[in-house]
């Protein structure tokens, strides 16, 4: 009497359609949070910007135009936020006033405003609790007597 035993190598195309399987439902369930946690449009209200956009151009070529320089820097260890601004020729740019809101680009929550004080002629400090550590986009707005400069910069702050 001879009995049949199964092969031993039976279940190992099982363990790739299981493997195949595994990495498909993790990679739908990357792209539900995906699309799910980021709806794509950075403004509130794009059409509106897309509508005045000749204007918006119109803003940024003055903008430019005034040549003016605007160097943010982060000091992890303390908080703290240091924003030098220069006209064209690289002088200080006195009597400036400048503010800042920080803006979690990958994340909907409302910007986290950063009050600045002049600590000497064309250089702003102040101390920002950030409540998560990543990239900030920081927008920052200089206005000198009747201009306004305006500038977006990403940092990575920890």
């Amino acid at each position: 009497m001879t009995t049949a035993l199964a092969p031993r190598g039976r279940y190992i195309p099982w363990l790739f359609v299981a493997g195949f399987a595994v990495v498909v439902a993790v990679n739908a369930t990357m792209m539900w949070f995906a699309v799910g946690s980021f709806s794509g449009l950075y403004t509130s209200k794009p059409r509106e910007r897309g509508l005045h956009y000749n204007s918006i151009v119109a803003e940024q070529k003055a903008r430019d135009e005034l040549g003016w320089r605007v160097e943010p820097v982060w000091r992890p260890s303390t908080g703290r936020l240091e924003i030098a601004v220069s006209d064209a020729a690289g002088y200080p740019l006195a009597d400036a006033r400048v503010f800042v809101e920080l803006v979690r680009p990958a994340e909907k929550r409302p910007p986290v405003g950063a009050t600045l004080a002049m600590i000497d002629a064309g250089r702003f400090a102040g101390y920002v609790d950030l409540p998560a550590r990543g990239n900030w986009d920081l927008d920052i707005v200089v206005e000198h007597g009747a201009d306004r400069y305006a500038q977006t910069r990403r940092m990575f702050l920890k």
